[in-house]
């Protein structure tokens, strides 16, 4: 292979920054210049600029010419989609939403999976979050919540679980009201202004890890070895010390297809 990268490999999203990075300079200089908005990740470019549309057709034909590798395919109007958030101007008012490419599947991690319970409640409070960080109004929020409920519970998530991990989002962000038309706008916003908090180190000095080859007949091997241990070594001095279970991956074929380092 004499251009482009190798598909999957964990340096060619590198390479492509690298390469993206010197290739925009005149671009973000000449939107700075007209007070214009750019934004880029990867190869995807997002750009808000008051310009007429055939001036700005003009320009990226000329920004197609800066380098032969590179051709830039636009799409441009009152509404677009970045990434994974669509957005409408509507006589001048920002509306956002969510957007789920049409090869989108509603498939998550499946609840009866041996991974634990709070990376799965973790996986429906990010996807809340970003919900609300995304729809600019109360109904676009009610119905990508209710499209998330129908996908967890295609993949086996209980009603009380994700109910719990709904409200448990309010409470982390010490709103003690329930969303609604009035009150959606201010509290949005201050879950958006909210900083995220950085990771308090853990200190693993009484802990012990122990991983095992995953199995399906290990499926309930962690369980009975809390049991196990509880029985043995409840009263001994070592029983100060916490066991924690982890998976290894089957080294199959499939995961020798996908290893990438």
């Amino acid at each position: 292979q004499v251009r482009g990268g190798a598909m999957g490999s964990p340096l060619t999203l590198t390479v492509a920054n690298c390469y993206m990075f010197f290739y925009e300079q005149q671009i973000i200089k000449q939107i700075n210049n007209s007070d214009g908005l750019y934004v880029r990740y990867i190869d995807d470019i997002f750009i808000a600029i008051n310009w007429p549309a055939r001036h700005l057709f003009e320009q990226i034909d000329r920004w197609n010419h800066f380098d032969e590798n590179i051709k830039l395919s636009e799409n441009i109007g009152s509404t677009t989609d970045f990434l994974d958030l669509h957005m409408e101007n509507q006589d001048g008012q920002l509306i956002t939403t969510v957007y789920q490419k049409p090869s989108y599947e509603p498939y998550y991690l499946p609840f009866n999976s041996v991974h634990p319970l709070h990376m799965k409640k973790n996986i429906i409070f990010t996807m809340v979050l970003r919900i609300i960080r995304y729809c600019s109004s109360f109904q676009a929020y009610l119905d990508e919540r209710e499209r998330l409920r129908l996908a967890l519970l295609f993949n086996k998530y209980p009603n009380k679980i994700i109910e719990e991990c709904f409200n448990y989002l309010l409470l982390k962000y010490k709103i003690d009201q329930p969303l609604n038309f009035n009150n959606y706008n201010s509290i949005r916003q201050k879950i958006i202004e909210t900083p995220i908090k950085e990771k308090i180190p853990v200190d693993y000095g009484k802990t012990m890890f122990i991983h095992f080859t995953y199995c399906l007949s290990m499926k309930t091997f962690p369980k009975k070895f809390h049991v196990l241990w509880d029985k043995y070594f409840g009263e001994s001095p070592i029983n100060e010390v916490l066991p924690v279970l982890g998976t290894r991956n089957v080294k199959n074929l499939q995961w020798q297809l996908t290893y990438t380092r």
